[in-house]
């Protein structure tokens, strides 16, 4: 946390931004680009709050002239707060308190109204040009084809292909379990050696759930919960043992029966 999910709450959050002018900004002076930042952006107008993955996008502009880009990623901790209202009031593995001395970013607009980045971990960064090239396809947007091309060369294990950003953007370990627990595949399966009927499925529980854990309140809301994850609780589909293990450096819960590689390979 704070996945693709939080980042799209926290884009919607951002969007009174747009229209106004910066008038001040604080930097957590650990930032490494903190006196850019300082020095780059007052006086600049926000003309669109955007995001790819989980980093949000605040397009800028100065007078006539473009640019630039102030990318927000919130790491494991951050929160994004504006006109002192939080998009999400307590992330699930951080602090709900909003301490002033968490405060790592700061805009101060012209005609009031601020936006913060409340951090307790320091995790959260923030960045002028940020590299949207290096990034996939977003998980809410992604089509058939770019999934089946992302996963389709790769021999690693499917899990570790949600998580990779440079293949699809937005995945982070809950949504990547729930969504797999969703469509019964194996999160240690080589992802080249999923079917047409899987990557069909795969699709399916992305357009499905992803945008329903959205409308719930984000990544936390999914049948395999935080709390389910904590308790190991029988699957709430078949009622197998739940089963814990680290997949692509992760702790990853899945089912070893409606989720089993042996099943997952029948060939459409």
């Amino acid at each position: 946390m704070p996945e693709g999910l939080e980042a799209e709450l926290y884009r919607r959050a951002a969007e009174p931004c747009v229209g106004r002018t910066i008038d001040a900004v604080v930097v957590d002076e650990r930032q490494p680009m903190a006196a850019e930042l300082m020095a780059t952006l007052p006086g600049r107008r926000v003309i669109a709050a955007r995001r790819v993955g989980k980093l949000v996008l605040l397009d800028l502009r100065s007078g006539r002239r473009a640019g630039p880009t102030l990318g927000l990623h919130f790491g494991m901790t951050g929160r994004l707060v504006v006109d002192e209202v939080s998009a999400i009031e307590r992330l699930e593995y951080a602090s709900g308190r909003d301490d002033p001395k968490w405060d790592r970013f700061v805009l101060t607009f012209r005609n009031g109204g601020r936006l913060r980045v409340n951090d307790p971990r320091r995790w959260a960064t923030f960045v002028l040009e940020p590299d949207e090239e290096r990034l996939g396809p977003d998980f809410l947007a992604v089509s058939a084809d770019e999934l089946r091309l992302a996963v389709s060369r790769r021999r690693t294990a499917l899990k570790a292909v949600l998580l990779d950003q440079r293949a699809i953007a937005g995945f982070g370990n809950l949504c990547a379990d729930e969504i797999l627990w969703q469509c019964g595949l194996d999160p240690a399966r080589p992802a080249n050696d999923l079917t047409a009927r899987d990557l069909d499925g795969l699709v399916a529980a992305m357009r499905l759930h992803l945008p329903a854990m959205l409308a719930r309140g984000g990544s936390h809301t999914g049948t395999i919960s935080p709390e389910v994850r904590a308790a190991m609780p029988p699957c709430p589909r078949d009622g197998a043992p739940l089963r814990r293990a680290t997949v692509a450096g992760r702790t990853t819960v899945w089912c070893p029966v409606h989720q089993t590689a042996v099943r997952n390979r029948r060939r459409s």
